[in-house]
């Protein structure tokens, strides 16, 4: 499972009411390189769910301004106490199987990582619904990989 990174900050502008999170460390070193990473985790204490990507002041995490109100009342400068860690199931997580199928395709691998919890989840309960016939377990595996180096956020409804 992914460590949790802790760390200080002070709040800074992230216009229209925003309050930008800088993120002193390089989530793709330290979890695993990708374009976004969803995270989940606390500010000062309160639940918060965002996501670590580039913005013009630099790497961090945008809040939006209800947040920022309703949590505090977080403003430019004040002190921040952050713990985060990524959201839902991580590609070093997966059963062997999925993991090595899904890394043997470059595209997969990274359309994989890309996308948001619910997705992944949602392919994972695909292939996991197959614990009453095994056999299909590859199948769906190779399936899974194929739509994901295609780009598809979700398996097609049969």
């Amino acid at each position: 499972m992914a460590h949790a990174q802790r760390f200080t900050a002070a709040a800074q502008d992230g216009g229209r009411g925003r309050v930008f999170i800088p993120v002193p460390f390089d989530p793709d070193t330290v979890w695993r390189p990708k374009p976004r990473h969803h995270v989940g985790g606390t500010v000062n204490g309160r639940r918060m769910r965002g996501i670590i990507e580039v913005h013009d002041p630099g790497r961090g995490i945008m809040l939006g301004p209800m947040w920022a109100r309703d949590c505090g009342g977080i403003a430019p400068g004040d002190p921040l106490t952050v713990e985060v860690t990524p959201e839902g199931p991580q590609q070093d997580d997966l059963a062997d199987d999925i993991r090595e199928a899904i890394a043997a395709d470059p595209r997969a691998e990274a359309f994989f990582n890309a996308l948001a919890q619910f997705y992944r989840k949602a392919y994972l309960r695909y292939i996991d619904a197959t614990k009453r016939h095994p056999e299909q377990r590859p199948a769906r595996i190779a399936e899974v990989v194929r739509l994901l180096a295609a780009g598809v956020k979700e398996r097609p409804k049969t």
